[in-house]
């Protein structure tokens, strides 16, 4: 009896042992499509997870099913253990999944995998197999696909009669041909180097192309990058082509000099008097047209499908599908426009929506079908196989195009058509913004994502099934209280209803934000993702480029609620601000060394140098590139970016700053005021996401900086000129203090904690009280003592806001939203009732201030506040005499 029962001691000490080892993570797809490959990001408590090899996910039958891991990045310096990683899997036709984790987990290994090559030598390229697909990119090739075989027999050979595509006879694989006045300049595509990304593995590999657009005039050379993800046993690829503008925007006189706002030195600075020169309003470089093609190898009677909606652009219109059964000797294709094309510099009012989108399914000059809104995918086939091609966002970035031409049999996919008018930067006027007369738009970026699906003959629907993920993709998530138990993003609370007046002042906000961008509407290549920072009087003003970490405000309401749409407009910012509100070119190429000749050195140092600017972001403007700031630009939203969805090109944005930062062009300016506040916060978020030494020195040193600098304030890390960069600071040090556990970090924003208690700030008016929320909330944590918990609670009854009586899309216009939202409004107005930036009917920048980087934190302690009271009264009482 006593060996029955120590071998039942024994078997229970295992099972709490494993109970406490082993952990699970609910996973659920939004918007699910069966077999979709999923990338998600899923973050990890300190020290709960030793190695990305203890992970297997479940299905909803509790069935193990592959999936492949990439640690992201991990707890260091206070802890190895992996902080982030990404799952990779296809879905299946459930949308629900458990994530196992633990030292005692060990998944299965896989049964298919990509086999891919990648020489690099001049004669060499790189060929990948997936199992049904095999395609190369020849290194002296046309800079895309060169050729493409589909196993129609399932042989597992790759024969000559399954080539399915190939380069165009002119090795133009992907083009961006620029127009001036000189004519038009054919562009040539030249691959320097192929990278495979982090997240590579047997079942999802992504490769990185770099190359450069060569021209015959005098045009700038230009860069690209091509990322290719290619998928174990699957015969679609999706790929985002990155390109950027080099050319002259305007033909203004060229001055010597730097303007002051930016400047590097102060011998020669540029005059912003300089209005009468009509140069600024001429386009000068303009994009004829940018995309990606390749010759199509199928049988004479190919037949062309797409689909289009039916219905007004922002209504919820129906999707009808297209086909012509046999294509004639004419280019067929789908086109899409939008008011930018032919009703330049309008927006909807605040009662009415703009006109001004078509789209139309074209067959040479013959117009086959006409509506406002486009799907954004056409399939070829024939008897026995075809080609499938989408491009994301199709509407939204307008305007788009794809065309087969059957004369030269190409398919292709164009970023900026060339049958419409060229995109020019020229400004829209001569008045200074930002106190600048200046045009920046050289340097700009855009990436754009296709899918391209090379099949058999499957049925029109699993045709669609798999453009949609891309065109529609599924959003994968953990629960809202995974992300916050974890503590990556400090004390964060999820969404519950518990608190609903402060929840109300978040969620109605950021639904306004994306009823905005589909009124106004705030679409098109260059503008999709940001939106506006003031409404006056009915009319928006000013674009965001992202202040204050926009896209970041976003994320964080998706981790806190799974909800997808906010998913898709963090998104849309994220691409947006790290493309068009950065500065990216001139860019000197890293060396690397791949040739064996010594000389390859020294004509790489005879390269010309980097533009001191790379990396700086644009200023708040009219225009996205009409005006540069010396601090103005975050990242934070980048790294979340590529923590939850593996957006490659999020880190290395990011890193072209942190680069930017480490050589202090500004001298002293650099390290003082809100520049080194936001740098901070910066920095350590790209020390987090890299471990590299290079940035947490640079770090170290300015976080060493504010330190000092706090002791001559009394004890407040801002100077008072820049209140509101409460967030920068509080962030920013309370992260560093995370990862370090530095102990004069804690002291500092605690001593920090005690001013603005203590001092409140009130420059900048509310936009800097209500800032000190936070770090108020700082002080509680560190201390306890609930004198600081109480005055931000007190702040905080500001940010309240009473119920909507009706949903943000049962409203009918603008103007009816924009008075609702001031009705339930709580906050303090101007006294002389002028016009008030921190209002519930404005934008997301001074939002982010007051709002969004306060309230999920003061929920955090609003909770446990509860939490204790509801233990108080549930605790048994004890009887004095007695003792129980």
């Amino acid at each position: 009896m006593k060996k029955i029962f120590l071998l039942l001691l024994v078997q229970t000490l295992i099972f709490v042992s494993t109970a406490q080892t082993q952990q699970k993570i609910p996973i659920n797809i939004e918007n699910n499509i069966e077999g979709a490959p999923i990338t998600i990001g899923i973050p990890f408590p300190k020290d709960a997870l030793k190695s990305i090899d203890n992970i297997r996910l479940l299905n909803s039958q509790g069935e193990e099913i592959p999936v492949q891991t990439t640690e992201v990045t991990s707890w260091l310096p206070s802890s190895s253990s992996v902080k982030w990683a990404w799952i990779f899997f296809f879905s299946e036709k459930s949308s629900s999944y458990t994530l196992e984790f633990g030292p005692d987990v060990s998944p299965k290994l896989y049964s298919e995998r990509i086999v891919s090559t990648n020489n690099m030598r001049p004669q060499g390229g790189i060929s990948v197999n997936t199992g049904p697909l095999q395609f190369t990119i020849d290194k002296q090739g046309s800079g895309f696909l060169d050729q493409v075989h589909l196993d129609l027999n399932n042989n597992n050979q790759f024969e000559e009669d399954e080539k399915i595509a190939s380069a165009p006879e002119e090795k133009r694989g992907t083009f961006l041909d620029i127009l001036d006045e000189n004519g038009l300049d054919m562009s040539r595509a030249v691959i320097h180097e192929v990278f495979r990304e982090k997240g590579s593995g047997p079942l999802h590999t992504i490769f990185r192309v770099e190359g450069t657009y060569v021209y015959e005039n005098e045009n700038n050379p230009s860069p690209f990058i091509i990322r290719i993800h290619a998928y174990a046993g699957k015969s679609y690829i999706k790929v985002l082509h990155t390109l950027t503008y080099t050319g002259e925007p305007d033909k203004h006189k060229k001055q010597q000099g730097q303007h002051a706002n930016i400047a590097t030195q102060n011998e020669i600075l540029l005059s912003e008097e300089t209005m009468n020169d009509p140069g600024w309003t001429q386009p000068n470089d303009q994009i004829a047209g940018c995309g990606l093609t390749f010759n199509y190898h199928l049988n004479n009677k190919a037949s062309f499908s797409s689909s289009t909606y039916e219905g007004d652009w922002y209504q919820n219109p129906n999707l009808k599908d297209f086909k012509v059964d046999q294509l004639n000797n004419k280019k067929t294709g789908i086109l899409q426009t939008g008011p930018n094309q032919n009703l330049p510099n309008k927006t909807s009012s605040s009662t009415e929506r703009i006109n001004g989108f078509n789209s139309k399914i074209y067959n040479g000059e013959n117009i086959l079908k006409e509506t406002q809104q486009s799907k954004g995918w056409i399939d070829i086939s024939d008897s026995s196989k075809g080609i499938s091609v989408g491009i994301k966002n199709f509407f939204k970035e307008y305007p788009k195009e794809l065309q087969v031409d059957p004369n030269s049999n190409t398919l292709s996919g164009y970023i900026w058509p060339s049958s419409i008018e060229p995109m020019s930067f020229e400004r829209k006027h001569t008045e200074k913004d930002g106190g600048m007369l200046a045009n920046f738009a050289q340097g700009i970026t855009k990436t754009t994502e296709f899918i391209y699906y090379f099949h058999g003959r499957p049925e029109i629907e699993q045709i669609k099934d798999v453009i949609n993920y891309s065109l529609q993709a599924p959003v994968g998530h953990a629960s809202p209280q995974w992300y916050a138990q974890t503590k990556v993003y400090g004390n964060m609370a999820p969404f519950s209803s518990k608190h609903e007046e402060f929840e109300n002042a978040l969620q109605y906000k950021y639904d306004w934000w994306a009823f905005n961008q589909k009124w106004e509407p705030w679409f098109g290549i260059f503008d999709y993702g940001d939106g506006k920072n003031y409404y006056i009087e009915g009319e928006w003003y000013q674009w965001n480029n992202n202040e204050p970490m926009v896209d970041f405000q976003l994320w964080t309401n998706f981790m806190r609620t799974g909800d997808a749409k906010y998913y898709y407009l963090a998104e849309g910012m994220s691409k947006h601000t790290m493309d068009v509100d950065n500065i990216h070119w001139p860019k000197k190429r890293t060396y690397l060394g791949q040739i064996n000749d010594a000389v390859d050195y020294w004509d790489y140092e005879d390269e010309p140098e980097s533009t001191p600017y790379l990396g700086i972001g644009r200023r708040h403007a009219e225009e996205h590139w009409y005006s540069l700031l010396s601090a103005h630009v975050w990242i934070q939203g980048w790294i979340a970016s590529y923590y939850l969805t593996g957006d490659q090109r999020a880190l290395e944005v990011a890193k072209m700053t942190g680069d930017t930062y480490l050589k202090r062009i500004w001298g002293d300016h650099d390290l003082r005021g809100r520049r080194l506040y936001l740098s901070v916060l910066n920095l350590v978020e790209l020390y987090d996401a890299t471990k590299s030494t290079k940035y947490k020195k640079e770090l170290d040193e300015r976080v060493a900086i504010m330190l000092e600098l706090q002791k001559e304030q009394g004890g407040n890390i801002i100077i008072d000129r820049y209140g509101y960069s409460q967030t920068y600071v509080a962030q920013g040090l309370y992260k560093y203090y995370q990862l370090t556990g530095d102990e004069a970090v804690k002291k500092a924003l605690l001593d920090h904690a005690r001013w603005v208690l203590n001092v409140p700030p009130y420059n900048h008016q509310m936009e800097s009280y209500l800032a000190t929320i936070y770090p108020l909330l700082l002080g509680y944590e560190f201390t306890g003592n609930e004198i600081y918990l109480n005055e931000a609670k007190k702040r905080a009854e500001y940010l309240k806001v009473d119920k909507l009586q009706k949903a943000s899309n049962e409203f009918n216009n603008q103007k009816e939203y924009s008075q609702a939202l001031l009705n339930i409004s709580h906050l303090p107005k101007e006294e002389d009732g002028r016009f008030t930036n921190w209002e519930t009917n404005q934008g997301l920048r001074v939002f982010g201030w007051t709002h969004a980087y306060n309230i999920p934190y003061l929920l955090y302690w609003l909770d446990k506040e509860g939490q204790k009271e509801k233990e108080t009264i549930n605790k048994p009482k004890i009887n004095k005499i007695s003792g129980e």
